[in-house]
């Protein structure tokens, strides 16, 4: 019994062991696979947004045309009896002529103005030329630029001629008179409608477009040749924005039907209800719905605008069908301008949807202009005969009875429908055609919340759907919702909201307008919201201020600081984030925010997040805290003190893991830089002129480049970096061409390093240049010279400024924009540089040696100059510069800028930073150091214009990525959660791979090796082989020299890749690990000056990228082999000592990877295991070692939290990290007598500690017990050595030229000296080896460039 409860309480009942395995890799997390890694950071491609009407119009005036003349019909026409009659709902016989007429044409002016009661209506009955050409000019003289109407009745009156004109009458209605379309055209102007009620209407539409091609040309004729007839008269106006509609094509004539009124087109236009409701009880269908009659339908209880009443529901459901077919169906600009710009034109052509129906069933064809596409059989009007008919078969009870009126199902019909499309539908289709009902929806009450839910769910699928849902008309609605104070709508409008700003951010200026932020506003402060409503509302404030005074004004009085400053320690990350931002936009050049953040000292506030374990927060916070220093106010002795101390917190973060974070710092320290301009150009000429006098032996003098490490100058500055930038990398990396990316490395003739040049590979010789010529792209501070500043500032008298002097916040800043600019990551770098080389350009041009102040003019917080050269840098033309012999020090006197020329001679150079006045006058009162902007002398105008380094507006383009995120699918099951998607089985495939080589590699191993000297590859790599790391599961092998890394397929034989791993010239890759090895790889590669960088996309048909890349350890301390490092500081020592690694080589940097727990440990030349959280992006722990000597091998065990390090003194040291500093060493074992080659930890519940030293001695310890268990005794002269993890087998590699294979008893079971086939040609002396972390395979890389791969005996595979 007791067997079975247990089984059933293992996680993987009845699972074999490789089937465990397999489930273990899919809880595996991932490192460095976040959006971050995988994205550039940028905004997304701003949509161009067509929704909003750049002319919204109005008709404001109505010309009411009629041309009845009641009892006498046109000679043209000759009428059937009976006839249709009605006018205007109107019998004209059953009153008097006169009467009549009056009364048609009060009606008509009804009609329309229920569509639109403001405009001005003329009626004109019965008129002549003259009445209509006074009627016509003096509407459009009234209307300005505004639209108006011109309805046209010609029931009394010839049908229109084949020439273009109308009929009307003469003064005593004797004669019927012709109007020409080309004078109404004149008198009515642009833009105008035209509705033509009369038969053979299609002539009138004919004519006009003719008459409208004429004005064009016309006024073409006019605009080319001025002397031209035609141009001495008045221009016509050009009739382009007319829209007319004709209730017949040209040749028909209008339905008599008598059940039909004689102006049915009009009936259509101005009244459609009734007469659909006319026109459906004549169908034969109507006989379905019993007891309704002609007479019934006049009685329909309600009013047309009342949405709760029978006739007012009907008349909102057939605007809602009417407005779904013309979006449907119409193309979308031409909806856009017929049915959203204009209240009244949109009224008729919903209308005319109608007329089409209803005139086509009588053969006659309505005709616009602009053309629509047939509508009359679109499949909607089904639904509006199924609400008619619903509607209808209420009446009689209703009447009659006084029963309720039950409301129609349409709308909730139609909201299904679309809830059945965002279910249902595939990615890439149509959009849905219930769109617009969703947003007649809108305004009913029963049905909003639903609505609401639908449309976000719409909107959420994309920046697709919110376009689309803008140009459907949705804006309004639902600004007009943000006054609902209903709670339940709240989280609603808040995502819909956000998905409109992701995607339009312009809308910021409709919201202040309509006080819209308020409810943002309130949202964010209400406690009781949802994390994810928070952040969307702070995320809608953060558009709303985004560089928009108003807005950032509006927020302030809404109390938005104090509100996100409660938000900050929220545990929800996407709200911190957003948090940050938010009030990193409001305070950005907005002073008043920035001082309402002081006092409720916001950036102390903001400093926690500097530590958040998520880098976007970090980042955030950088953001905002930069935007708080970058505000360029005025200046007070406080804003100073906050801005420095604000600036010596972000410079904390100059080791941070993420170089998200890192670069946002280098553009939050541009602001301290453009503020404080001309401080920064005093530290910059002291740099440059130290760099000048001091040599520090460079690696470009020496004969040996390779080989040499500058000593540590001193823990605050990190070391020192190749000139050769990376440039280069990526110039290696995307031509994928060994060549190139080797000649870049190398030397030129002068032995000086290739000049670092953004803009192309140019190798220069004025490598110890201070200054490049500025007009041909290059950077003032070469990447050398940047580095010697590094090195030189640290023990340069540049210490004593370190104290009282307030110049000491701008020399470390510069210190750690030096330090950046060395960043591995080259996009940090390359910022840096940027902000450098701007201060250095300004500060080189304004000391040109001119005029010297008087010495009076400095106080004592001048910083000392130590050296007694002069600062001032003489150029001309573009040539490298040379000191002046000028011998004035800067302690005393300061070069005064030369005078300034009058401008119409000056280039256009532009000093300032960010485009505003130069900040050297808004200076400090206590000190005078240029008395005037910085300005060019007479003899230098024609050197040529350099150009502007960085503006305030640099940007790392993070706060729009961020947003990108709300654009995006929220809703959505991720790809690689998705049972079906490409991704998911892709991973599948490659778990499945993984258990068959950990099953298949098992049984070998477990038979047991008796031999491994078959060679299964051997070839020459690019460089001397100096780390070898086998992927765990497919057949790649990494390969790295001193700064690239090649990969081999070993089973193939060839060679997959070859790329540069930028690091600088006088480093080289000490270490390599895969991470995520189970899955999608990356490499990571360890260099000895303590950069780390991933790399993805190798060993594929890509082009490798670089994921990320991170200072692991800052402080890297060369020491020598086997002797603990002398702790002598003197200057003369610590520059001249150069180590050459080859001969006595540090141990460099030495890493070892957790996947299981994402943790990277790092140590090398330095005395400190220290602990990175790939996850968090940051430093998790240092742990002291406690010996004055360097760690040369890590190995840990996740599950016991134990980590073993491998000294250079021979000492081999445990440590348990979940214990403090101080405790967390919990044993150190002293048998070995000299460097440690290899301290390995086994993995399993009870593992040993088998560490080996260069004598070769093998000891194996328990990890609770003082002394060794078992010792062994190998080769002599070890050079590697490595120890597979499943076979317990170990291979040493001798410097003399041989490789010893011992199984675990000690005995050795392979000695290899030969290579395989070569002419049996002795192996080299062994640089590296490894084994395979599962197939019996061991990689060896050795002094003669070869790398060959040893294997067991072929029947064993």
């Amino acid at each position: 019994m007791k067997m079975d409860s247990d089984l059933l309480q293992s996680p993987a009942v009845g699972l074999t062991e490789e089937e465990e395995a397999d489930m273990n890799d899919w809880k595996l997390p991932l490192a460095f696979m976040k959006k971050r890694h995988s994205e550039k950071i940028e905004g997304s491609k701003a949509l161009a947004q067509s929704w909003r009407m750049k002319d919204r119009m109005k008709t404001v005036s109505v010309a009411l045309v009629l041309c009845l003349n009641v009892g006498v019909d046109p000679p043209d026409v000759v009428k059937t009896s009976p006839c249709a009659r009605l006018e205007c709902w109107i019998d004209p016989l059953s009153m008097s002529p006169q009467k009549a007429l009056e009364t048609i044409g009060a009606n008509l002016q009804k009609q329309y103005e229920n569509w639109q009661p403001r405009a001005r209506y003329k009626q004109s009955l019965d008129p002549t030329v003259d009445e209509v050409k006074k009627l016509c000019t003096s509407l459009r003289r009234n209307a300005k630029e505004e639209r108006v109407l011109f309805h046209y009745n010609g029931h009394g009156v010839p049908r229109p001629t084949v020439n273009g004109e109308i009929w009307v009458f003469n003064k005593n209605y004797t004669q019927y008179i012709p109007l020409s379309i080309y004078d109404l055209q004149t008198w009515m102007g642009s833009p105008s409608i035209f509705v033509y009620d009369c038969s053979n209407a299609g002539i009138i539409v004919k004519s006009f477009k003719q008459f409208a091609l004429q004005r064009e040309q016309e006024l073409e004729v006019a605009a080319i040749n001025p002397s031209h007839p035609l141009a001495q008269m008045p221009l016509p106006p050009s009739m382009k924005n007319c829209i007319q509609l004709a209730a017949c094509e040209a040749s028909e004539l209008l339905p008599m039907n008598p059940d039909l009124p004689a102006d049915l087109f009009t009936s259509c236009l101005t009244t459609p209800i009734k007469i659909a409701l006319r026109w459906f009880c004549m169908q034969k269908s109507a006989k379905l719905v019993p007891g309704v009659t002609l007479d019934l339908i006049e009685k329909i209880p309600g009013r047309l605008n009342d949405r709760r009443t029978p006739l007012g529901e009907l008349n909102w459901i057939f605007t809602a069908i009417t407005d779904t077919i013309a979006w449907n169906v119409l193309p979308r600009d031409l909806f856009q301008k017929l049915f959203r710009q204009d209240l009244l034109v949109a009224s008729l052509f919903r209308n005319f949807l109608l007329a089409e129906r209803i005139m086509r069933s009588y053969n006659c064809t309505p005709v616009s202009s602009p053309r629509l596409p047939p509508t009359y059989m679109h499949a909607m009007w089904q639904a509006w005969d199924l609400a008619v008919d619903i509607c209808l078969s209420q009446l009689p009870t209703i009447i009659e009875e006084g029963t309720a009126f039950r409301h129609s199902p349409f709308f909730a019909e139609q909201l299904t429908a679309f809830q059945v499309w965002l279910t249902m539908g595939v990615e890439n289709r149509n959009p849905p055609e219930q769109l617009p009902i969703v947003l007649q929806v809108l305004l009913s009450q029963v049905h909003r919340l639903r609505a609401l839910d639908l449309l976000g769910r719409f909107l959420d699928l994309g920046p697709w759907a919110v376009s689309l849902a803008l140009s459907v008309g949705i804006f309004p609605y639902v600004l007009k919702l943000l006054q609902s104070s209903a709670r339940e709508l709240r989280p609603l409008l808040v995502f819909i909201w956000a998905k409109i700003l992701a995607v339009d951010s312009s809308c910021q200026a409709d919201l202040v307008k309509d006080n819209g932020h308020k409810y943002f506003l309130s949202v964010l402060a209400d406690s009781y919201m949802p994390a994810e409503h928070r952040t969307m509302a702070v995320f809608i404030l953060a558009v709303i201020v985004n560089s928009y005074t108003t807005g950032q004004e509006a927020c302030l009085q809404g109390n938005l600081i104090a509100n996100c400053l409660e938000q900050l320690s929220d545990p929800h990350p996407l709200l911190r984030q957003w948090v940050a931002i938010c009030l990193g936009r409001i305070w950005q050049n907005f002073d008043p925010a920035r001082w309402c953040g002081v006092r409720d000292s916001a950036h102390e506030k903001l400093y926690t997040l500097l530590t958040d374990p998520i880098p976007e927060v970090r980042c955030a916070a950088v953001f905002a805290l930069g935007t708080f220093v970058g505000n360029s106010g005025e200046r007070t002795d406080h804003s100073t003190t906050i801005d420095h101390n604000v600036v010596m917190m972000l410079a904390q973060l100059i080791n941070d893991g993420s170089p998200v974070v890192r670069k946002e710092l280098v553009v939050a320290l541009s602001h301290l830089v453009v503020q404080y301009e001309s401080n920064f150009c005093t530290v910059a000429l002291q740099f440059i002129e130290e760099e000048k006098n001091y040599t520090v032996p460079s690696p470009a003098n020496t004969a040996e480049p390779g080989n040499l490490t500058p000593v540590r100058d001193s823990p605050a500055i990190p070391r020192l970096r190749s000139v050769n930038s990376y440039t280069n990398i990526r110039a290696a990396t995307t031509a994928r061409n060994l060549n190139k990316s080797l000649q870049n490395l190398n030397l030129n003739e002068e032995g000086g390093p290739a000049a670092f040049s953004p803009g192309n590979l140019s190798t220069s010789s004025s490598a110890s240049s201070t200054l490049g010529s500025p007009d041909n792209d290059e950077y003032i501070l070469s990447f050398e010279t940047i580095d010697k500043m590094r090195r030189v500032s640290s023990y340069s008298s540049l210490n004593s400024l370190i104290g009282v002097s307030f110049n000491s916040v701008y020399t470390q800043i510069w210190r750690v924009l030096l330090h950046l600019a060395a960043d591995p990551f080259p996009e940090v770098s390359d910022l840096a540089m940027k902000v450098l080389n701007s201060i250095a350009y300004k500060a080189t041009m304004n000391a040109r040696p001119q005029r010297i102040l008087d010495s009076g003019s400095l106080t004592q917080s001048a910083p000392a100059s130590p050296t007694s050269k002069g600062t001032h840098i003489h150029q001309a033309g573009g040539s490298p510069p040379m000191p002046s012999t000028s011998s004035s020090s800067l302690t005393n006197e300061v070069p005064k800028p030369p005078a300034r020329e009058p401008p119409a001679t000056r280039p256009p150079y532009t000093p300032t930073l960010g485009g505003q006045a130069p900040h050297s006058h808004q200076f400090p009162r206590t000190r005078k150091m240029f008395d005037k902007g910085p300005e060019q002398g007479g003899e230098d105008g024609d050197e040529p214009c350099h150009r502007n380094y960085i503006s305030a507006s640099l940007q790392t383009g993070l706060c729009d990525w961020s947003a990108k995120y709300f654009a995006q699918p929220v809703m959505k099951i991720p790809e690689e959660h998705d049972q079906e998607s490409q991704v998911r089985m892709e991973r599948q495939w490659r778990f499945l791979r993984n258990t068959r080589v950990r099953r298949q590699s098992r049984t070998i191993t477990q038979k047991g090796v008796s031999r491994l000297d078959d060679q299964i590859f051997i070839n020459r790599n690019p460089g001397v082989p100096s780390v070898v790391k086998f992927h765990p599961f497919n057949t790649c092998i990494a390969v790295a020299d001193k700064d690239s890394i090649c990969f081999w397929d070993w089973e193939k034989g060839e060679r997959l890749d070859y790329f540069y791993n930028g690091n600088p010239r006088y480093t080289r890759i000490t270490a390599m690990e895969y991470l995520n090895g189970h899955d999608c790889s990356l490499l990571l590669t360890a260099t000895d000056d303590g950069a780390l960088r991933v790399w993805k996309n190798f060993a594929d048909q890509k082009n490798p990228e670089m994921v990320t890349a991170w200072q692991g350890l800052s402080d890297m301390l060369p020491t020598t082999r086997g002797q603990p490092g002398t702790g002598t500081h003197s200057l003369a020592r610590r520059v001249s000592i150069y180590l050459d690694r080859s001969k006595q080589g540090g141990a460099g940097m030495v890493v070892d990877w957790e996947q299981d727990t994402g943790l990277l440990m790092t140590s090398g030349d330095v005395r400190v295991v220290r602990i990175w959280d790939t996850d968090r992006e940051m430093k998790v722990q240092d742990i002291p070692t406690g010996a004055d000597s360097c760690v040369t091998s890590l190995s840990c065990d996740s599950q016991r939290s134990l980590v073993v390090a491998g000294l250079g003194d021979g000492s081999v040291r445990l440590f348990d990290r979940r214990m403090g500093p101080n405790d967390c060493r919990v044993m150190t074992y002293r048998e070995h007598g000299a460097w440690v080659v290899k301290a390995h930890l086994q993995k399993e519940t009870d593992g040993h500690i088998i560490s080996v030293s260069v004598n070769g001695d093998v000891r194996f310890f328990e990890p609770r017990s003082p002394d060794s268990v078992n010792v062994l005794q190998t080769v002599k002269g070890l050079t590697a050595l490595d120890i597979h993890p499943q076979a317990n087998l170990f291979a040493c590699g001798s410097m003399n030229q041989f490789i010893a294979v011992y199984n675990a008893n000690g005995d050795v079971i392979s000695n290899i000296k030969y290579y395989d086939g070569f002419m049996g040609q002795r192996i080299g002396a062994i640089s590296c080896l490894a084994f395979h972390p599962h197939w019996p395979h061991l990689a060896v890389g050795s002094n003669d460039y070869y790398m060959s791969i040893y294997s067991a005996e072929k029947r064993l595979r």
